[in-house]
């Protein structure tokens, strides 16, 4: 590869300090003149309508400001929702799910306010509640939505979804070929049956926003990932122009997709609207855990074979739960679609996928975004069909895989990666056995995925170069915790040719800082990374342009190296010397503007394919049953690595993020109850859980569109570890179930050790 300078190296985070000294500022740490604090009273029903709500003994508390129902809100547009506005800010007619807001009450500090919303009372009219899909889809099951709701207002879709009858919410399928007919020609037919649990993404830090209201203006701080589009949500609740609304994002304390969209920002914008003053409202884990969640799924996936190997059809029906609120979820399940049926040649596909409502929390994204679903039941029929046909897993999946340059779905971009080279480093690293102790059970498995990731390829981008030859750059994507403003300044570092400590970035705000849709699909690095190279590029055109009319050169005898601007003949100039030429000494700047859409090299969509290659050996305690990773394997297909250590780290996060899933996590229901909305009892991966061995390899071939040929990453490594996991104990156990279940819990290793399904 080319030498860099400073891209590819693994730069110390430029916002480490702050963090570990605790300097830096999240939209928790924000206080406001004036500021007040909400909190919300929440539905005890699962499923009701609302007969009245008396607000009186909470008014009466000293130190309470207001109290605020939906009846307030008549005014305003009281929905929200990018994709189908089906979401009140407070319950209207009806409440949804156990833990819905109904009331925020606004009081000068956040423990009256949170003591008075107890005090809330609400007559309710209970209705059925429907937890699982099964009694949602029921013929007479009674309707959660029974009214039609607009267009969301961040749709992108050249479809939308329309109303549908009963509790489905959306639904899509994907088809090619004769699946009917390649059965009659099989050799060999497996099918399996996945349920993915309910899972909360668990980021350190909860929901919370700020907002103020006056003169027609609304300004928000907010932990999202998506201020614009908040923005966007705000400005129509409102009925504002966008030039009237600020939403900014400081440092957010972890997002993994549960941060996208809109959350509680409505809540403090509608306090701040309503009382005149400052609003925070900060949710606590467990309120978090009753905000959002992933999308919990059952996978039926049949697929045929010949004797050989060779993959002639699969057939997938997918269902998953979204909850009381469609939030991203119809996304969601149409991208499920596309990444179900793994990264291989398959001549008959056909895949139909139901989302249905419930009276759950809302689900909403989350790390792999449909993915990790379906994902799990296509690897595990995969390994099982191996099995079944004395193939060695790895040689069947070579036997299909896809290559470079091979279609994946029907009109989109080639693979762009070569998949067949990262199984076999998979391989290379798991296949080391690791020592054997007595009294364990030892069992590998691996698997492989393709997402079309990326988002929508649209980003801006803002480079400054100052006075004295520093750079200000700028951009509206969001730190989240992973990296993002260290590697957009280490690419304009290495553009402007700048030691890294003469760039500094600014980040999410929608009035400063230049349109960024998303911060999500591990596109940053590579869409709005390219942004920047190109905003870096315009910058020095400029300066190049401005040397040249102060030489009385042509331009295309000039070039800029190392901070500094050359001609053929000799001379040259620092940035400085170039600006103050032109401007008169400290009078300007030159200024470039990158700019990515949907054209030439991003044209074709998606923007790239993130790859998923994990691979784990378990460690079944046979007292126990517990189950212990004894090495992990993850292979990031990233094309280049901007920052070396933080595409690791990213990779580790995503795969230790899935080995929750597969071991320890899941949201339970009792009835209409969730019975485990804290961190006591929502078990998440702790450090002594870790893999006794970990192996994270970067396999850089310099082939996606981003600079320097760089791919997303950050998702992949989490997409293949629940189905891995789940085939490494079937191997030590020696028992391939029907239905797979996650998480792996010791309970259902002992039901398998003894001749049940997990």
């Amino acid at each position: 590869m080319t030498a860099h300078r400073l891209v590819g190296l693994s730069a110390p985070r430029i916002d480490g300090h702050a963090k570990v000294t605790g300097r830096a500022v999240y939209a928790s740490d924000i206080v406001v003149p004036g500021m007040v604090h909400g909190a919300t009273a929440r539905s005890t029903r699962g499923h009701a309508r609302i007969e009245a709500i008396d607000t009186a003994a909470a008014l009466e508390v000293e130190g309470v400001l207001d109290v605020i129902t939906a009846e307030h809100l008549t005014d305003l547009f009281p929905f929200y929702g990018h994709i189908v506005t089906d979401h009140s800010i407070l319950a209207m007619d009806k409440v949804r799910f156990m833990g819905e807001p109904i009331a925020l009450v606004i009081a000068e500090d956040k423990r009256i306010a949170a003591e008075a919303a107890d005090l809330v009372d609400v007559e309710y009219d209970d209705l059925p509640v429907m937890v699982s899909v099964e009694d949602a889809m029921d013929g007479d099951a009674v309707t959660i939505h029974d009214a039609s709701y607009q267009q969301g207002s961040g749709v992108f879709w050249e479809t939308l979804p329309v109303k549908n009858p009963g509790n489905l919410a959306h639904q899509a399928e994907l088809a090619w070929g004769d699946v009917d007919a390649a059965w009659e020609l099989a050799d060999h037919i497996v099918e399996t049956t996945a349920h993915y649990p309910m899972l909360y993404a668990y980021a350190m830090e909860p929901y919370c926003a700020v907002a103020s209201y006056a003169g027609g203006s609304l300004d928000v701080t907010s932990s999202t990932q998506h201020p614009f589009m908040v923005r966007n949500e705000l400005a129509r609740i409102f009925g504002l122009h966008l030039v009237d609304v600020t939403v900014r994002a400081p440092f957010v304390g972890g997002g993994y997709g549960s941060k996208s969209w809109t959350k509680v920002e409505p809540l403090a914008a509608v306090g701040a609207w309503k009382t005149g003053r400052p609003v925070k409202v900060a949710l606590s884990v467990e309120e978090a855990m009753l905000t959002t969640r992933a999308d919990s799924g059952t996978v039926v996936v049949r697929s045929a074979f010949r004797s050989s190997g060779e993959i002639l059809a699969r057939d997938f029906d997918i269902v998953f739960n979204t909850g009381a609120y469609a939030d991203s979820s119809p996304s969601i399940l149409e991208k499920a679609v596309h990444r179900c049926f793994g990264p291989y040649h398959i001549p008959n596909l056909r895949v139909s996928a139901r989302l249905i409502y419930t009276n759950t929390v809302p689900a909403s994204s989350y790390r792999g975004f449909g993915a990790p679903q379906t994902n799990l039941a296509g690897e595990y029929n995969i390994d099982r069909a191996a099995a079944e046909l004395g193939i060695d897993p790895g040689e069947l999946r070579l036997r299909n895989i896809l290559m470079k340059g091979d279609e994946v779905l029907p009109g989109k971009r080639p693979l762009d990666a070569d998949l067949a080279d990262d199984l076999t480093l998979l391989r290379e690293k798991l296949d080391d056995a690791p020592p054997h102790t007595a009294g364990f059970r030892y069992g590998h498995g691996f698997g492989c995925s393709v997402s079309d990731a990326g988002a929508f390829p649209a980003s801006m981008a803002l480079v400054r170069v100052l006075p004295d030859g520093s750079a200000a750059i700028s951009t509206g994507a969001v730190e989240i915790g992973q990296g993002s403003g260290t590697v957009l300044s280490q690419i304009a570092a290495e553009e402007l040719g700048l030691p890294l400590d003469r760039v500094k970035i600014s980040q999410s705000d929608t009035s400063s800082t230049l349109l960024e849709r998303t911060t999500n699909a591990s596109r940053t690095t590579t869409i709005v990374g390219l942004a920047m190279q190109r905003a870096c590029r315009q910058a020095l055109d400029r300066l190049r342009e401005m040397a040249a009319e102060q030489w009385s050169v042509s331009v295309d005898d000039i070039r800029v190296d190392a901070g500094r601007v050359m001609h053929e003949s000799g001379k040259s100039a620092s940035f400085t010397e170039i600006l103050d030429g032109w401007f008169g000494t400290g009078a300007g700047e030159a200024i470039g503007i990158g700019i990515v859409r949907r054209v030439d090299e991003t044209a074709a969509m998606p923007p790239f394919w993130e790859v998923g290659m994990s691979g784990v050996i378990v460690a079944i305690d046979e007292a126990t049953c517990r189950v212990d990773v004894a090495r992990l394997v993850t292979v990031g297909d990233v094309g280049f690595a901007i920052n070396p250590a933080a595409t690791e780290g990213q990779d580790l996060g995503a795969a230790t993020q899935g080995l929750g899933a597969a071991l320890f996590e899941e949201l339970t229901y009792d009835g209409g109850q969730l019975v485990n909305p804290n961190v006591v009892d929502y078990r998440v991966p702790r450090m002594g859980d870790l893999p006794d061995e970990i192996q994270t390899v970067l396999a850089e071939r310099a082939d996606g569109i981003g600079p320097y040929g760089a791919k997303g990453g950050g998702e992949g490594a989490l997409n293949p570890i629940g189905g891995a996991v789940a085939v490494a104990v079937s191997r030590a156990l020696g028992v391939w179930s029907d239905v797979v279940r996650l998480p792996i819990t010791p309970e259902r290793v002992w039901h398998m050790m003894h001749g049940g399904d997990t």
